[in-house]
């Protein structure tokens, strides 16, 4: 089974890198070090700081396991690739809510770097799937949970 490509901006690319670098570096020997400090306590079956480690020991191995592969599955797209004609990935596009009236500023980004709060919403979200491709001008349509959000694409930058 071929493994999903990842799309990622420099920045994304980076973030993800050292994420990695501070979890199998310093995370990893910090959890050791509890783990052995429990240990240190006695019975391990009634010792809930051993447990706790070790769980939180599984997570950390987890997502570096996680971040190992996206990088590996990574494409990166560089700023000159982000065609400022039509919505792409890496583009940051200014779109109006055309029935509350509201002026939004969405960057299209790759899932593993999306972050709604930030103002980054992935290429496979409702919104990121009916702006690409779109150009400057248009109407979308955006089918969400609460309905349909109508918006006018007003601009269209590279990063």
């Amino acid at each position: 089974m071929s493994e999903k490509e990842v799309i990622l901006t420099a920045a994304g690319l980076q973030k993800l890198e050292e994420e990695l670098e501070e979890l199998k570096t310093v995370k990893r020997r910090d959890i050791a070090a509890r783990i052995k400090e429990a240990i240190s306590y006695g019975d391990l079956s009634e010792n809930s700081e051993y447990e706790e480690s070790k769980n939180e020991q599984a997570f950390i191995e987890g997502r570096i396991i996680t971040l190992e592969k996206m990088l590996r599955n990574a494409r990166v797209i560089s700023d000159n690739e982000v065609d400022t004609g039509v919505v792409s990935v890496g583009s940051t596009v200014k779109v109006k809510d055309l029935e509350f009236g509201d002026i939004l500023d969405y960057t299209i980004v790759g899932s593993a770097e999306s972050d709604p709060l930030q103002n980054k919403i992935s290429n496979e979200s409702p919104v990121g799937i009916a702006l690409l491709g779109k150009s400057k001008g248009s109407t979308v349509d955006v089918n969400v949970p609460a309905g349909t959000i109508r918006y006018e694409i007003l601009g269209i930058n590279g990063k």
